[in-house]
């Protein structure tokens, strides 16, 4: 692409460059191209995606100028696929885009090995047989996939993947990394070297709260058998030393140094989320591994040797009240000790490339150096099966859902979209679809939601008459408002998965647009 990069400017603060190019790269394989589906692609459009096919075999009725922005007057009658992708085309001439006019479950049936061409699968508005089988396809050939689907005020998205690894995961709080708790020689040696006696009031007030932290966390571990505050009492004991070293009432150095005491209180080493992915058996890497793994297999030999039970460090360091060039030695001493860790995990992802039998510089530099800098914030995303979560859900957790009265709306609506789908396959419609009848459906769809619950080993329990009544009400419409909400969540997601940062939602997603709840169902 040789446009200036100005026209993703917004988005490049978010995801970087690096970000940039995986989306750039990505084919994107849609499947039904109504409300959710447009509306999940055009997002993705805009985003800059590499390329888009859309598969849909139906011709554009006017009941779609309802719900679709995508299509007008001139299409009634034409291909749904085509007129979608037209549309979508002219939203980003950067994008590939080309459509395919045939119905989904044809290919599913048809053709599995065409699924394994693209980056990410978008699937909307399937029945459950065909989602069972897109799933299985897709995990078999390593793709991601989504599901979507908007049904009346109600809609689910759910993630399948067999794996998910995120170095990026970007959490909103996380500790930074100033190892004050455990500073590594270089930085006690930096902090001997300062005198926090000094006579010099500015001096006084310029010594940045890194140092005078290191400097009487040590003089407390000296005179405690070499442990750090953990009590409450002693925390406070500590703020109270620190406190009594201020001359003047106006020294923010060490306001701020009482504020951030609670990074030299904090547990030394690796935390618990971490310790799970080193512990994971896919850390003992084989030739199969992917990059991922093997990165973690040289962050645990690094945390067992090197790194003295920490992780390779981040080697950036907040703003701070401090003299210049106080700030610039302690910054250059933090970026030191950082890209002394890269190279010690370089040298190790080499020797276990060669191990392997592949080339020992197949993972760049530049990966390399983010990996190390996100090391303790790596996660790792597992999801079960399409085919498991129907068959077997995890059966307390549905009790619960069904009991708790936060999530038994959102969870009636999850069995009632399954006990739709069974309606359909044995009354060759869906509830309240036609006119007439809608008693006789209200009913029959109340003894199938019964039948799916006793299926699935929750005899007993039933929904309530109100949901059951308004799923007949919904009569399989699809919302443009509830499909441009449905379609927003699907397509973040997929910018998560696709970009390799954030961390992608686990479980499954139901939105009621009733009560404008969402709810995440672990099942």
């Amino acid at each position: 692409m040789a446009e200036p990069k100005t026209k993703y400017d917004r988005q490049l603060r978010i995801w970087g460059e690096q970000g940039q190019a995986a989306l750039e790269k990505a084919s994107i394989c849609l499947l039904n191209c109504g409300p959710t589906g447009s509306e999940t692609l055009k997002n993705l459009v805009l985003g800059g995606v590499g390329s888009i096919t859309v598969i849909d075999g139906s011709k554009v009725e006017v009941g779609d100028l309802g719900n679709n922005f995508m299509v007008d007057e001139s299409s009634v009658g034409q291909s749904k696929a085509k007129c979608v992708c037209s549309f979508l085309q002219e939203l980003n001439d950067a994008v590939k885009a080309k459509f395919i006019e045939e119905y989904p479950e044809a290919l599913i049936e048809m053709n599995p090995s065409f699924f394994s061409q693209f980056t990410l699968v978008v699937a909307t508005q399937l029945g459950e047989d065909s989602m069972v089988k897109l799933d299985r396809i897709c995990r078999q050939a390593n793709v991601m996939l989504i599901f979507a689907r908007s049904y009346g005020l109600t809609g689910f998205v759910r993630i399948s993947l067999k794996e998910h690894t995120v170095v990026e995961s970007k959490p909103d709080h996380f500790l930074d990394d100033l190892r004050l708790n455990n500073p590594w020689p270089e930085l006690k040696r930096f902090a001997e070297s300062i005198d926090l006696d000094v006579q010099d009031p500015v001096a006084h007030k310029h010594t940045p709260y890194v140092v005078i932290l290191v400097k009487v966390a040590e003089q407390w571990a000296k005179s405690h058998g070499g442990s750090l505050p953990s009590t409450r009492d002693e925390k406070k004991e500590f703020k109270d030393l620190l406190k009594a070293r201020m001359i003047s009432m106006d020294e923010d150095n060490y306001k701020e140094a009482i504020e951030a005491s609670f990074k030299v209180f904090a547990r030394r080493g690796i935390g618990p989320d971490l310790q799970q992915i080193l512990n994971d058996s896919s850390a003992e890497v084989d030739s199969n591994s992917s990059d991922f793994w093997v990165m973690v297999a040289a962050l645990k030999e690094f945390i067992a040797n090197e790194g003295g039970g920490e992780a390779p460090l981040e080697g950036s360091i907040p703003d701070m009240t401090s003299s210049t060039e106080l700030y610039v030695n302690l910054q250059n001493i933090y970026q030191a000790k950082a890209e002394a860790d890269v190279l010690v995990i370089e040298q190790r992802v080499r020797n276990i490339l060669k191990k392997m039998g592949k080339d020992p510089n197949s993972i760049s530099k530049t990966t390399l150096k983010s990996f190390c800098r996100n090391a303790r914030k790596l996660k790792v995303c597992r999801y079960r099966s399409i085919e498991d979560e129907f068959n077997s859900p995890i059966l307390p957790e549905l009790q619960k859902y069904l009991t708790d009265e936060d999530y038994s709306v959102a969870v009636g609506f999850y069995i009632l979209l399954r006990a739709v789908d069974r309606f359909a396959a044995n009354y060759n419609s869906f509830p309240g679809q036609f006119d007439g009848g809608m008693d006789e459906d209200i009913s029959r769809l109340k003894t199938t939601a019964v039948g799916l619950l006793s299926d699935l080993g929750c005899n007993g329990l039933t929904l309530t008459e109100d949901l059951i009544n308004e799923m007949c009400r919904f009569g399989a419409s699809e919302l443009h408002a509830v499909a441009a909400f449905i379609g927003g969540i699907a397509s973040q997601e997929a910018i998560k998965l696709i970009t390799r940062q954030f961390l992608p939602m686990s479980g499954t997603f139901v939105f009621s647009g009733i009560d404008h709840k969402s709810q995440l169902l672990s099942l």
